[in-house]
């Protein structure tokens, strides 16, 4: 949901690499700068950075002050004419581009590195100018190869996830990009809501089932949708995890290594607030369940406005919270700095089943909230319901309270 994305930004595929060529080993033979890949902690912690527009801030400056030593550079899309070549906000061609390259070689030169995210809110996205996931991912390889990248981000939302054919060519280029540049980091980022995702979301997880295709985490932006601080976030976490985990058959433990946090600072596009308090408290969520990624839309966001405006307004280049620069930044250092488990997770503990509710009956019309008991389980009612047995269907009107 980069609402600001589409309202503030400057409004020939090639044949793959050879499976087991890295991106490096590509940039190199094209001239690119040299970079050893940072841990993925890192590419996990990274915020996303503008270059081009939102007034970019000095991303040197920022990793003096702060220790941040990773960015995720925003956003590749098709031509705004048309075509499946990449290109920066849909007009700066990447094949030509150096204004971009000249924000990657400073970051480098100070020993950090950039992701780069693909989509976005608004904009024609790849997915949906290409005619298939082979030559959509032959335009991604493109941004590797010149950039020398370790890590791509798949930003996965309005209106492109609504798109059963984007969808498939983007999932299925994110697998292939996978399996041609091994160790490449590659999350998946999607709309969040206190559910955990939407219906077009939820698709998009079984398309990547479907497919076989796991990437490093599936990433949810709770905010844009009623959401009321850090509880509400933290709750919508805790559904998500629940989602992967009947989608992928994953346990708790598993879902939560597989997950995501992708945030925004201060003054959210529909006026929800989340303030360093938030971000402490979802930081502190997200490193105990041992989570994969935890980032933030946008450090071109992470200053006060001047004047400040006390919440009033939502802005690309300043977060209408009160703070000091890159105070947001600083928790993206500190879930760098939080090591994750390694190994096999644990699975939590089945906890002992709780008393059974009234059993089910297929007659009775039940009203949202209204708990039952069917094969040894309690389930509550989502929204009104009839003659829906508990449990047939993964996005069905009843969720599983566990065993009983």
């Amino acid at each position: 949901m980069r609402r600001l994305h589409a309202c503030l930004s400057a409004a020939a595929a090639v044949v793959l690499a050879a499976a087991g060529t890295t991106a490096l080993v590509a940039a190199n033979a094209s001239g690119a700068t040299p970079q050893d890949a940072l841990s993925n902690r890192w590419y996990a912690a990274a915020p996303y950075l503008m270059p081009l527009d939102n007034d970019p801030p000095d991303a040197a400056a920022i990793m003096d002050a702060t220790g941040l030593k990773a960015f995720q550079l925003a956003f590749v899309l098709a031509p705004n004419g048309g075509g499946c070549s990449p290109t920066w906000d849909g007009t700066a061609p990447v094949s030509s581009d150096t204004a971009v390259q000249s924000t990657i070689n400073v970051i480098r030169a100070k020993g950090g590195d950039v992701s780069v995210s693909i989509g976005g809110y608004g904009g024609t996205k790849l997915g949906q100018a290409c005619a298939d996931p082979a030559s959509t991912a032959a335009a991604y390889q493109q941004v590797i190869t010149k950039y020398g990248l370790h890590a791509i981000d798949f930003d996965l939302e309005e209106p492109e996830y609504e798109n059963t054919a984007a969808i498939k060519n983007e999932i299925g280029a994110a697998k292939i990009l996978q399996q041609n540049n091994p160790g490449l980091y590659v999350s998946v980022t999607t709309a969040g809501t206190a559910d955990g995702t939407g219906w077009f979301g939820k698709q998009m997880l079984l398309e990547a089932k479907s497919q076989g295709f796991t990437p490093n985490n599936f990433s949810i932006m709770p905010f844009d949708g009623g959401f009321n601080g850090a509880a509400s976030q933290t709750g919508a976490l805790t559904n998500f995890n629940s989602i992967l985990q009947s989608t992928f058959g994953w346990d708790e433990a598993t879902a939560y290594a597989h997950e995501g946090f992708s945030g925004m600072n201060g003054r959210s596009d529909t006026g929800e607030i989340f303030t360093q308090s938030d971000f402490q408290t979802v930081l502190d969520y997200a490193t105990s369940h041992h989570m994969d990624r935890f980032t933030f839309w946008s450090i071109n966001r992470d200053r006060q406005c001047s004047p400040p405006d006390n919440g009033g307004r939502t802005s690309g280049t300043c977060s209408s919270v009160a703070q000091s620069d890159w105070d947001f930044a600083k928790y993206s250092v500190k879930f760098a700095g939080v090591t994750p488990p390694t190994g096999t997770p644990t699975p939590t503990p089945t906890p002992t089943p709780t008393s059974c509710k009234p059993a089910w009956n297929s007659a009775t019309a039940y009203t949202g909230g209204t708990e039952v008991s069917y094969q040894q389980h309690n389930w509550k009612a989502k929204w009104w319901t009839q003659n829906e047995v508990p449990g047939a269907s993964t996005w069905g009107p009843w969720q599983d309270e566990g065993a009983c």
